[in-house]
């Protein structure tokens, strides 16, 4: 059977280890070559091929339900759920999403980008199981670096309260998450690699002792307890933690060995309650490069397969705002011992492995766990260090109940760095930094700023740092700045909460924050030729407002426009509009940015140009909505 005329997982049941085999190294050719071609994850699911072979032939996936944690892992699950003939649409405009999606494919049970969410999900399942006294299998597939998340653990501590619900969590341990893990689990599971199969106690250990003559009644009453300890001796030291938390835990097995794989689930299968199998793979399985390198092949653009390397771009392209960011970090942290930068497992993504390659004893990686993450830097707020949170947009959404109670309240001066801010592309709505302008201005007690381009974003670092009077949060997109000239060292800090006026022109008031500054002035030329002249201003700052700048200029000229790379409800653009009703200047206010819809994966250029945020388009919805012009008469 070729991979091609798998439509339904069903379909492997049957089928010999030859033949699984045979699939298995067709779904990595598979992979490999699209990634190779169009970009995307790699190690990850390169490493759970036969895991997911040797679990789905012991499934009906037409009843029973498996939940992919993350879905880094699951292009496999992809390939042989009838996804195999489009796979090469790949994170790309309206083809296949990156990550699980529910709407996507009857077999993708539950959809996450975000990591550590499935155990709680899969009991959900369960329970609901159970409550319609249904029948069937729940099984949630996670990776140990997701179970630094304190959700993974709440769920684990719930799921082995429940000794009647059936659960399976297979636990595919490669020593990973994006980086190397880190943290007692890990460490504690890398001893678990290294112990030999676990071998349980048979279920007639009772009935054998009850058949001892003299004996066994009269040791009844104490069954119970012989039969835990002896389990706990049968179970390797390392193993004993999850056996103690109410799972019954097997392995570690070879994540590679389909047989022992089919073998292990066909027996965790019939074993009542929660379960844990931990399976052992290789990131990366089958691409030497991507086991050798295991960090950098996590996700790729697209690259040669032979060689590895990336396929160079036809032209030389600015520095990323992240390399910015790092780099200024680094060389502020060279003069100030108190600066720490903490990440959430996400060391190369954020540009912090090059504080931690350059002064790693100001740098804390505190894995997959943004709760944590912010409530240490409080920690250490407190006592005069200056702690840098460096966290995507989209992951400080886990963390927002410890900026408010833990930072905000306490008005402690955390700074936070919101890589991936806006419009993120091809990983889709579960990684779209749309909502931290609405989600923290409405916090007392923390500053709001947004470079509009790499060269401001390093005054910002500095404002960051300096700022000691609360919290203070800079986002900033991903990709390449502008190009323009950037400073080694010398840099001041801005004026906190004030803007800067970029251009003059008494017809429209154009107030762009952040990304979306350059394509206010770009409009405002594009204006220009149709004899409208715009003033444009670059907020920075949207907490505080410049209100002492925009409120008279809105008065003066009586038409405004608000632009953002965000959502448009509660973002800054309302900011503007209740700074303006506040101070009874009663001006039309056209609010330009993400509307109420969840932005799909594309590139971002698709997205942008999908919503009407480029320079023409925010030019021709000016004209339309201020000067009784068609946006066809901008040519």
């Amino acid at each position: 059977m070729h991979l091609s005329e798998i439509t339904h997982p069903n379909q492997l049941h049957g089928l010999s280890i030859r033949q699984l085999q045979q699939i298995a190294r067709q779904i990595r050719d598979k992979h490999l070559q699209t990634v190779a071609e169009f970009g995307g994850h790699l190690g990850p699911g390169l490493g759970v091929v036969e895991l997911t072979l040797g679990l789905y032939q012991t499934l009906d996936l037409d009843r029973d339900k498996v939940i992919w944690d993350v879905g880094h892992q699951a292009y496999p699950h992809k390939l042989i759920t009838g996804r195999y003939s489009n796979f090469h649409t790949l994170r790309q405009k309206d083809g296949i999403a990156g990550y699980l999606k529910r709407c996507e494919n009857k077999f993708d049970h539950f959809g996450a980008g975000h990591a550590s969410t499935s155990i709680s999900a899969a009991l959900g399942m369960a329970l609901a199981r159970d409550m319609n006294g249904e029948k069937f299998k729940v099984v949630a597939v996670i990776g140990d670096g997701a179970l630094t998340g304190g959700m993974a653990l709440e769920a684990i501590n719930h799921a082995g309260h429940l000794p009647k619900t059936n659960l399976l969590v297979v636990l595919n341990d490669n020593e990973m998450s994006i980086s190397p893990n880190v943290g007692a689990i890990p460490r504690y599971l890398n001893k678990m690699r290294l112990s030999p199969p676990v071998q349980f106690i048979k279920d007639n250990f009772e009935e054998q002792f009850k058949h001892i003559p003299f004996v066994g009644e009269s040791l009844s009453p104490e069954l119970g307890r012989i039969k835990e300890g002896m389990k706990r001796l049968a179970v390797p030291k390392v193993g004993a933690v999850f056996e103690e938390l109410g799972f019954t835990y097997m392995g570690p097995v070879d994540g590679h060995n389909l047989e022992e794989l089919i073998a292990t689930f066909q027996q965790a299968h019939q074993i009542a309650g929660p379960v844990l199998v931990h399976v052992a793979t290789v990131k990366g399985k089958g691409y030497e490069l991507a086991e050798k390198d295991q960090v950098g092949y996590h996700a790729q653009t697209p690259f040669n397969l032979t060689t590895g390397k990336a396929i160079p771009s036809s032209k030389p392209k600015p520095p990323a705002y992240a390399k910015v960011f790092s780099h200024t970090l680094v060389k502020l942290a060279e003069q100030n011992p108190k600066i720490i930068g903490i990440t959430a497992a996400m060391a190369t993504g954020t540009g912090l492995d090059k504080l931690q390659a350059k002064l790693p004893n100001q740098y804390i990686d505190v894995g997959i766990a943004e709760q944590h993450a912010v409530t240490l830097a409080a920690g250490l707020a407190t006592e005069g260090m200056r702690p840098v949170a460096a966290i995507y947009s989209t992951f400080l959404q886990r963390a927002y109940d410890q900026i408010i109670h833990d930072v905000c309240i306490q008005n402690l001066p955390v700074f936070f760095c919101l890589d991936r801010a806006g419009i993120v592309g091809s990983d889709g709505p579960t990684h779209q930094g749309m909502y931290d302008i609405a989600y923290l201005r409405c916090i007392p007690n923390i500053v709001l700023m947004a470079p509009k381009d790499e060269a401001e974003l390093q005054s910002m670092v500095v404002t960051g740092i300096n700022y000691t009077d609360g919290a203070i949060a800079m986002r900033f997109p991903r990709g390449n700045g502008y190009g323009v000239p950037l400073m080694e060292e010398g840099w001041e800090p801005l004026e906190i909460g004030k803007g800067e006026i970029l251009r003059n022109g008494d017809d429209v008031l154009l107030i762009g924050y952040g990304t979306m500054v350059y394509p206010s002035m770009q409009a405002a030329e594009i204006l220009s030729e149709h004899g409208i002249e715009a003033t444009v201003i670059n907020a920075r700052f949207v907490k505080p407002l410049d209100t002492e700048l925009i409120v008279p200029l809105a008065k003066k000229i009586g038409k405004v426009v608000t632009l953002e790379e965000g959502c448009v409800m509660g973002g800054f653009g309302s900011a503007v509009a209740e700074a303006l009703l506040d101070a009874d200047v009663i001006v039309p206010v056209k609010r330009i940015g993400v509307p109420d819809v969840l932005v799909e994966h594309a590139t971002p250029d698709e997205s942008k140009a999908e919503l009407g945020l480029t320079g023409r388009q925010i030019a021709e919805r000016v004209l339309e909505a201020y000067f009784q012009k068609q946006p066809s008469s901008v040519s």
